[in-house]
């Protein structure tokens, strides 16, 4: 075997909850087979179905190997995003393909998109040494439960900043559900550590949380209002490559933050209200490599909301993953500072991302990519470059309106300006709805809106009406290039 080629699969603690839809096999190029755990994930909360999740390390190149119990016989197989160009190889009950570089996917096998294999292919991590210096290690127990208590937090306590906490393979109890994590601390979480309850950053800095484990929240009440990650007032705080298996509420609830990273985080979740990543007078904010199939809105970037006070600004989001099976992928502007001036929302780029499913039937909530200025807000330069949106089942394109939602707004928004869409690739479904931009008023208008490069089915667009994008009122400055 070909020692560029490694592979690496992690174990599997009692209790773990595992699915058997698929046997799923991996091989690195010219080497042996090895089973891979696959995991059951939650979607879609309009009828809670049960998918399947895997994950593995790689270098080099690696052979994927799917067979189906379930299935009679295999007539089609599709690997999402279509931007990864695998095409798989399909027999009567299996489907193989090669991968030569990490990527997040779906696999669908007989257009079945709702039992499902989520696949993520990561590269080889590189874990803190367990003996260095400054190094807690939690002893894993693959065979009984583990817990977490506030012990661990005064053992931390006493060891010099940039501590290191390593917590080994099993599922750990979390005392009291919620563990409120340490500044200046290096949480690292080896594969097969599962840890079932949340985490909070709060009026903490300097943190990173990462490693190859889990957030388990399935066993949570919808209502618990409890969130995968929670950052509340702080600053310098990374998560990286960390799967979150539905959450009742946020994957990662940002607010009041600066200086954030939110890197190859993967989530799925099947309750309402239980967005993805949102964040909320949040600044200098990075998303990226991330998967994120939820019941709401995918990425939500707000402004004042609850405890939160301020602008938002600085945000990017790219090499990202999104499946929304219920409201928006992509959403801007809804809360702000009503009772105030209102505040500011800007500088916020989307760059490099596949969006695999847009599913609302709702009127006011339907847009792949949508900015709804409420509560005062100004949301200004935006920029959504390179966006691909696979067919979806129900929603629009595009929603650029300042608004008033009677649910959540108490104010209209004041204005959007300075928008720009940039090579964005269409392939069109038969639940599209008309786009729509549109201001509010003479005062509380759109302005400056430019779409360079818009793409369907292949195809440029040369007019709105191609575009499938209506113009209301109070806009001015709206071009499509």
């Amino acid at each position: 075997m070909n020692h560029e080629n490694q592979l690496r699969v992690y174990p599997v603690p009692a209790g773990a909850p595992l699915q058997h839809d698929y046997l799923l096999r991996v091989r690195p190029e010219g080497g042996e087979w090895t089973d891979v755990p696959t995991f059951r994930v939650k979607v879609d909360m309009h009828d809670v179905r049960e998918a399947s999740m895997a994950c593995f390390d790689f270098s080099g190149r690696v052979e994927v190997e799917i067979t189906f119990p379930r299935f009679y016989t295999v007539y089609q197989a599709l690997v999402r995003p279509l931007s990864l160009g695998i095409t798989p190889d399909i027999e009567p009950k299996r489907v193989t393909f090669f991968l030569d570089r990490p990527a997040n996917m779906a696999v669908e096998i007989n257009k079945e998109r709702f039992h499902n294999l989520h696949l993520f292919a990561r590269p080889m991590d590189a874990p803190p040494e367990k003996d260095g210096e400054n190094v807690l290690v939690v002893k894993g127990n693959l065979e009984r439960d583990c817990f977490l208590s506030d012990e661990i937090n005064e053992k931390l306590a006493r060891m010099p900043e940039g501590r290191i906490l390593y917590i080994e393979p099993g599922m750990y109890h979390i005392g009291e559900f919620l563990w409120h994590l340490p500044s200046h601390t290096d949480v690292y979480l080896e594969g097969g550590a599962i840890l079932k309850g949340g985490l909070i950053c709060e009026h903490a800095e300097n943190i990173r949380i990462r490693g190859r484990g889990m957030i388990l929240q399935s066993h949570f009440e919808r209502f618990s209002g409890t969130n995968g990650l929670r950052l509340s007032h702080s600053r310098n705080i990374t998560a990286e490559n960390l799967m979150f298996l539905n959450p009742p509420h946020y994957t990662v609830y940002a607010g009041d933050c600066e200086d954030i990273v939110l890197r190859g985080i993967c989530s799925f979740s099947c309750e309402g209200w239980s967005d993805g990543l949102d964040l909320m007078s949040c600044r200098r904010v990075l998303i990226e490599d991330c998967f994120l199939r939820t019941s709401d809105d995918c990425i939500a970037v707000y402004a004042s909301r609850w405890d939160n006070r301020g602008n938002s600004r600085d945000i990017t989001v790219r090499k990202t993953c999104l499946w929304a099976d219920v409201a928006h992928p992509l959403m801007i502007g809804t809360h702000g500072d009503h009772d105030g001036p209102g505040d500011l929302i800007e500088n916020i780029l989307y760059e490099d991302v596949d969006i695999l499913e847009h599913h609302e039937f709702q009127p006011g909530y339907l847009g792949a990519m949508t900015i709804n200025a409420g509560d005062k807000n100004t949301v200004r330069h935006v920029s959504y470059r390179n966006i691909r949106i696979e067919p979806f089942e129900h929603g629009k394109l595009l929603d650029i309106q300042v608004k008033c939602n009677p649910d959540y707004n108490p104010a209209p928004g004041k204005r959007i300006e300075d928008v720009t869409l940039e090579n964005i690739h269409v392939l069109t479904g038969s639940g599209e709805e008309p786009s729509m931009i549109a201001g509010y008023s003479p005062e509380f208008c759109v302005k400056d809106v430019t779409i360079r490069g818009l793409y369907r089915d292949g195809r440029r667009a040369e007019t709105l009406e191609e575009a499938n994008i209506q113009i209301g009122p109070y806009t001015e400055g709206i071009r499509l290039l």
